[in-house]
């Protein structure tokens, strides 16, 4: 071995905590690169990757089993332009009740309509569903549900009490269909089990097609489609246009915090590696002069520091690679259901790019120190030891002297100066923690703060819908809807209301109905949703202005604002079958159904304008009176309902997967960012301790307690932990106060005021303490080092 090679190995070798620290800082570093890295690139146009992998379907059509033969939906696989076909698959729509579960449900209360397909494989030419937890359902009673926004784990139980023999299926898998082909997939076998008696399912097929890019071209697939099966007998067909502006709206929703997070990251770990190898190099000033009095060159002396620093650096590097992918598995996963996209991964580039990048810096870094140390002459590097400057911070510590402080705090608070250079990057390491927690922590809070106003769109305890079950035709109990022969039951809205009024422990309600009209200078039809009663107690999450309190006036979401070009304060004409009747916005909601193009009003509003509310889609929010026992309620009304045909349930708040996502992902890079700042602080502390430690040998013969030493090491931190709280907790909130609103934009929504201003003063101290807690934990463990350091082996060592 060259004695280059040697001193470099020797080098390494001697010292194993600093080398030890670089490595764990590089591997901390490289890995939050590479998690922040995956996932702003998986944000990139995710649902193109994932219809590309999956085969997503373009259409997705069902046809009338009643109307056409399964042999007749099977030769539309032939239409001309069609590339790949799936199919044909039983398909029923029922209404499970909650079985035994572990997630928290109530058992018994009745779930929303769930699409059924009968499948043998999750595989396929077309739609080849990614099971992302599970095993597939091959069985009966088994079930295997759509990941996206499902309440239902591994194990859970859904039961059917209307349908004949009572089924229980239990979820074996959760799958992830791009095209959002079903809700929820059986054995053929099972489907069959499902079927009320008198009934059948209708047939599903999937289709991709050479044209299939614009919505012109879906159309003209779907009619040669139709031309085929006899009129009438294509029931639905879902174009994946449709899913991919919802998906892309999703993921361009993630994009502005995945992004700040990512640089973040990325910044934070140049930095750390920074800190890590310059202070590495500078602290071997000493030994650079001694291998150039024993006649090494300055270009050996810096090829040696570079080689020094490159090799734990590039085993961290490594370590960080694999610790990325890693990490990448759960973090990807949440991603991906979130965007409905399936399974995600680090694209494979980054791996490279990474610690690439990482080295390079190290190498850049390690030579400015390097070379610099190598042009000093011989003598004046042996003299410049380790120690400080002289001079450097003696009036402040003069100053601190005179103050009514213990010695070890005085001494504590004026070390950073006598290293300034290395006091501001550690600073600036704890700077970018604190504007990672402060980001993380309100981005958190208000997005649960959003969330809850969604979920103010279902007011009421307890809800109660016009819609029943369709009749039994063996004479039961209602069974699911569509599951019957004859058509839906509908209740009069009159009747429901009088029973609800009289239902002991009412203590208000009102309804809501939905219905189509023109608005002048806006193409086609959008939705109105006409409330009946006092509803301001149920009213929505405000942006602006306020709730309509009667006749003419109308409240509106963002995309109805964005679309139209008006404002609160503006009066927009409706339009029904010639007749005209203006509203008001007095009111601007939080709302994004229908890319928020709805128009919330009185029902006297309407008057006049011949609309007409569908019977189907009213609904009934009810509060209870304080005390009532909802359990109780709910039996004593549904006794009351049952003449009607219909059931009340519970009204339960929804959990969005994308604010899970969003919130696990923040908290995660929070934790991140914090870990890479607490060991950028480490590092720092243990090149400072192992410099002063003759110093400390001196304090301790003149009396200095292990307990004194620890506080005066902390201390020497404290004070740039408070620093950086100061200055990083406004950089936190000014970046909070960005990327909200771009994500709102993405979304196609404003945020309410009281969602954006979550800062507050019980928030804001933690926060302006988190500075100091970053750096008082990254110095606890070289602060115990040097407290047991024994005065002598302190002493002796120069």
């Amino acid at each position: 071995m060259s004695a280059l090679g040697k001193v470099v190995r020797a080098g390494v070798g001697r010292r194993r905590v600093q080398t030890l620290v670089m490595m764990l800082t590089t591997m901390m570093a490289v890995t939050a690169s590479v998690l922040a890295g995956g996932l702003v690139v998986a944000s990139q146009a995710p649902f193109d990757h994932a219809f590309a992998r999956q085969n997503g379907a373009h259409l997705t059509a069902q046809f009338d089993a009643a109307k056409v033969t399964a042999a007749q939906v099977t030769a539309t696989a032939h239409v001309a332009g069609v590339t790949a076909a799936g199919g044909p698959y039983p398909v029923l729509s029922l209404r499970p009740h909650i079985g035994e579960n572990g997630s928290g449900m109530p058992p018994g209360d009745r779930m929303p309509e769930l699409t059924f397909v009968g499948r043998a494989d999750a595989g396929g030419a077309v739609d080849d569903l990614d099971l992302v937890d599970g095993r597939w359902a091959t069985g009966l009673g088994e079930t295997v549900l759509r990941t996206l926004d499902s309440p239902f784990g591994v194990g859970d139980r859904m039961t059917f009490p209307e349908l004949p023999g009572s089924p229980t299926l239990t979820v074996v898998g959760l799958a992830t269909s791009v095209g959002d082909s079903a809700e929820a997939w059986v054995s053929p076998a099972q489907l069959t089990q499902l079927t009320a008696l008198g009934a059948r399912p209708e047939y599903q097929m999937l289709y991709r097609f050479t044209k299939a890019a614009t919505d012109a071209q879906i159309s003209a697939d779907r009619a040669a489609v139709a031309a085929v099966v006899p009129p009438g007998s294509m029931t639905a067909a879902a174009s994946y246009l449709t899913i991919k502006l919802a998906a892309d709206r999703t993921s361009a929703t993630f994009v502005p915090f995945v992004v700040a997070f990512g640089v973040l990251g990325l910044f934070m770990s140049v930095l750390i590696i920074g800190i890590v190898v310059s202070g590495a190099v500078g602290a071997a000033t000493r030994r650079i002069g001694i291998l150039k009095s024993l006649g090494f060159t300055p270009g050996q002396v810096v090829r040696a520091y570079i080689g020094q620093a490159l090799i734990p650096t590039t085993v961290g590097a490594a370590l960080g690679v694999v610790l990325g992918n890693l990490l990448a598995i759960p973090v990807m996963s949440i991603e991906g259901s979130a965007y409905g996209t399936g399974t995600m991964t680090v694209a494979p580039w980054i791996d490279i790019a990474v610690p690439a990048v990482a080295l390079a810096a190290v190498v850049a870094t390690a030579l400015a120190p390097a070379l610099r140390a190598g042009r000093l002459r011989t003598v004046e590097a042996i003299a410049v030891g380790r120690a400080p400057r002289a001079g450097r911070g003696r009036v402040v510590r003069q100053l601190l002297g005179r103050l009514p402080l213990p010695r070890p705090v005085s001494l504590g608070l004026a070390n950073p100066f006598a290293r300034p250079g290395r006091s501001g990057t550690m600073a600036a390491a704890v700077i970018f923690g604190t504007v990672g927690v402060t980001f993380g922590v309100g981005l958190a809070l208000s997005l649960n703060g959003i969330e809850s106003g969604l979920n103010q769109r279902t007011a009421g305890d307890v809800l109660v819908r016009t819609m029943g079950a369709p009749p039994d035709d063996a004479g039961g109990d209602a069974g699911p809807a569509r599951a019957g022969n004859g058509p839906p039951a509908l209740a009069d809205p009159a009747a429901i209301a009088a029973k609800i009024g009289a239902q002991s422990g009412t203590r208000r309600y009102f309804s809501t109905g939905e219905t189509k009209v023109g608005v002048a200078g806006l193409a086609g039809r959008t939705t109105v949703i006409s409330y009946q009663g006092a509803s301001s107690w149920g009213s929505y999450r405000m942006i602006s202005g306020s709730w309509f309190d009667g006749r003419g006036q109308a409240v509106v979401p963002s995309g109805f604002l964005n679309a139209t070009g008006t404002h609160v304060g503006d009066t927009i004409t409706l339009t029904n079958k010639g007749r005209n009747a203006p509203v008001r916005i007095v009111g601007e909601a939080l709302d994004l159904r229908d890319e928020g193009m709805s128009i919330l009003t009185d029902n006297a509003s309407l008057a006049g304008l011949g609309a007409v509310v569908a019977p189907e889609s009213v609904e009934f929010h009810i509060d209870l009176a304080p005390g009532t026992d909802p359990q109780g309620y709910l039996r004593s009304l549904n006794t009351a309902l049952k003449p009607l045909g219909i059931t009340a349930e519970r009204n339960s708040t929804q959990t969005s997967s994308t604010v899970v996502a969003m919130d696990t992902l923040a908290a995660m890079l929070t934790l991140m960012l914090v870990a890479v700042a607490g060991l950028g602080v480490l590092n720092t502390v243990v090149l400072d301790t192992r410099e002063r430690v003759h110093d400390f040998g001196v304090f301790k013969a003149l009396g200095m307690s292990p307990r004194q030493t620890i506080t005066m090491v902390i201390t020497s931190v404290a004070g740039i932990g408070l620093v950086a709280g100061v200055v990083g907790v406004p950089i936190g909130i000014a970046l909070h106060d960005y990327v909200l609103p771009v994500m709102g934009d993405a979304a196609g929504t404003r945020f309410p005021a009281q969602d954006l201003a979550v800062y507050h003063l019980p928030v804001l101290v933690p926060l302006l303490l988190g500075g100091l807690v970053i750096a008082t934990a990254g110095a606890l463990l070289p602060a115990g080092w040097a407290a047991g350091t024994r005065t002598a082996t302190a002493l002796r060592t120069e």
